[in-house]
């Protein structure tokens, strides 16, 4: 399998949304700001793999790759609006509300859908009919009103939900589940995967997506915006879901190994029936390094909620 470094990536992040030369200054101004700090690039290295490990040509993959980046860093976008978490900092830069103003990044937001949609069609060009209409209906299954849409409405109007942990997993369901199943299961469904695959996949993404989100809610709780790199502290602020805050960090800690436990058998169930998905054991192992980093610190707190 073809390997495409991180730089590969981040060149294609910056490149694959061309800006014309008579784009408006204060537009291309804000742009040039999102696409110049991309992250990790966890995400599309992971797209690609996935999808030519299901033999679709490096060119469609690198394109979907790039398209479910495009998709989700536009949500970061939307998120960290005054309007929703009024946030101050993103991937360890001032937000683009800040730096170029609502509308800067509203528009930005919505050049990055835009473009998103076209290279998923580019993608699903390389795959047979048949996988190209499952894709496409998948997509919009994940961003639409069953999923990442509907999620972000009922994290903004949790005030007025139950605070339990049913209602942050249904939440997080939505936000967070839908992005990791694009990026496990459309790449797949692109190639043509058996559905018993697919079936593995989506609870693999059930699984990882639920247990980044607690993770992510731990760093809200223990972590300063420094550490994290965005605006900490913001779930009691604005009273929104947090796993932490529900059930205390040592009953989010257990929960998140529970779903590590119940990720670890559906990956070995899964690379039994495609060794060629063994890098997904990477990501894994990220996980729960992640969690240990996280909670580095907060062995006073979780100790002293046991007892």
């Amino acid at each position: 399998m073809e390997i495409l470094d991180t730089k590969s990536f981040a060149d294609a992040f910056g490149a694959s949304l061309p800006l014309p030369a008579t784009l408006d200054p204060h537009f291309e101004e804000a742009l040039r700001h999102v696409l110049d700090n991309h992250g990790s690039l966890v995400r599309p290295r992971l797209v690609y793999q996935v999808a030519v490990a299901y033999g679709l040509a490096g060119e469609h993959a690198k394109d979907l790759a790039i398209a479910l980046e495009y998709f989700h860093t536009s949500s970061l976008l939307f998120d960290d609006l005054p309007c929703m978490d009024n946030a101050s900092e993103r991937r360890g830069v001032p937000c683009v509300h800040l730096a170029f103003g609502e509308a800067g990044a509203i528009l930005a937001a919505l050049a990055l859908i835009n473009r998103a949609y076209a290279l998923s069609w580019k993608a699903a060009s390389g795959a047979s009919q048949p996988n190209q209409a499952k894709a496409l209906q998948y997509i919009e299954e994940c961003l639409g009103l069953n999923g990442l849409l509907n999620g972000q409405s009922l994290d903004l109007h949790y005030s007025t939900l139950p605070h339990t942990r049913q209602t942050t997993e249904r939440i997080a369901r939505g936000k967070t589940v839908s992005l990791i199943q694009l990026t496990l299961v459309l790449p797949a469904m692109l190639g043509g995967a058996p559905v018993r695959e697919i079936q593995l996949l989506e609870r693999i993404a059930l699984y990882w997506g639920l247990g980044y989100q607690i993770v992510d809610d731990l760093k809200d709780v223990l972590q300063s915006d420094c550490e994290a790199g965005k605006t900490v502290a913001r779930d009691e602020l604005l009273d929104r879901p947090n796993i932490a805050a529900a059930v205390g960090i040592y009953g989010a800690v257990r929960r998140l190994n529970r779903f590590i436990d119940l990720g670890d058998r559906t990956l070995r169930r899964l690379i039994k029936e495609k060794p060629a998905l063994s890098f997904l054991r990477r990501l894994r192992s990220d996980l729960e390094e992640e969690l240990v980093r996280v909670t580095a610190n907060a062995s006073e707190t979780t100790v002293g909620e046991r007892t």
